[in-house]
């Protein structure tokens, strides 16, 4: 952890809706004329597309069935520590991308005179000068094992976490959307990534400050079967504080300021689904700006 150079951590699993807290996160950025240097999870990756899919083929006929993103075998986790320990210490780290499409490769090739395709890596370089903080968003922001310990360096971290079901029908849906994989392509991929959620994902959400969890109020019982996603008039998110000393905040200003809001807990708020947006914002909001005063 650094006064000096602030380490922001949003993590959760894929589908899980940690763009939408990004958006929420820049909006105060760009509002404060906060200079961020921003990290993508997938630039963490340790193969490529194409090698990705080749090493699943690979451990399958090893009789490993369970090779998969979400865990340490694919992803390099001593970089992303490394990552946060350097900005923390001096402003400044590698960082590189993971090309997502086509646009994005065109982008990087012009900047780069590179001749990349979609699916593979930029080259790492030295970032950060000039910046405020580092934002981090991704599946593995706050791992913590026997060889790592990511949540040591980071000053704030935001777990995005909607409950299980949600969770899957929000990947099946995007997947099929902007993929185009079947439903049953999309459920041997949660069934494969299944122990490094257990073991990886799940156990970040202890370490995090504040964790955001979507809660729909449809039935979503089988979620392999559903058509639509819960809207957020369809839900609720459930806001819990870890530590209310690190990060604090008025319960009864925030009840009063958001329609329909209450206490569960002594640490936790529950807020409609349709203000989470405006709940991220009046929360986050001072805690961004005290990191910045403190620097």
């Amino acid at each position: 952890m650094s006064k000096q150079h602030p380490v922001v951590v949003v993590t959760g699993s894929s589908g899980a809706g940690t763009t939408f807290v990004k958006r929420a996160f820049e909006h105060i950025f760009e509002r404060e004329n906060i200079k961020s240097l921003i990290v993508e999870g997938d630039s963490f990756h340790m193969y490529d597309r194409a090698a990705m899919k080749e090493n699943v083929k690979k451990q399958e006929k090893l009789g490993n069935n369970f090779f998969s993103h979400f865990g340490p075998d694919a992803n390099l986790f001593e970089k992303i520590e490394e990552t946060f320990k350097d900005y923390g210490e001096k402003g400044q780290c590698d960082r590189r991308y993971y090309l997502h499409s086509d646009e994005e490769a065109a982008e990087h090739n012009q900047r780069l005179n590179t001749d990349l395709s979609p699916g593979e890596f930029t080259p790492w370089e030295e970032v950060g000068t000039g910046t405020d903080l580092l934002f981090y968003e991704g599946l593995h922001g706050a791992v913590v094992t026997k060889d790592v310990n990511m949540a040591q360096y980071a000053d704030l971290k935001v777990g995005v976490v909607p409950s299980v079901n949600l969770e899957w029908i929000q990947k099946i849906h995007r997947d099929n959307a902007e993929r185009g994989y079947s439903a049953e392509e999309t459920v041997d991929t949660i069934l494969r990534r299944m122990p490094d959620y257990i073991n990886y994902i799940t156990p970040q959400f202890s370490e995090t400050d504040i964790n955001f969890q979507r809660v729909a109020t449809v039935d979503t019982s089988n979620p392999f079967i559903a058509r639509d996603i819960p809207t957020p008039d369809e839900s609720f998110v459930v806001i819990r504080f870890n530590n209310l000393e690190k990060t604090p905040v008025d319960f009864t200003y925030l009840c009063n300021m958001i329609g329909g809001a209450f206490m569960s807990r002594r640490n936790t708020i529950v807020v409609p689904g349709n203000k989470m947006s405006l709940a991220m914002e009046i929360i986050l909001y001072p805690i961004i700006n005290q990191l910045i005063a403190d620097k």
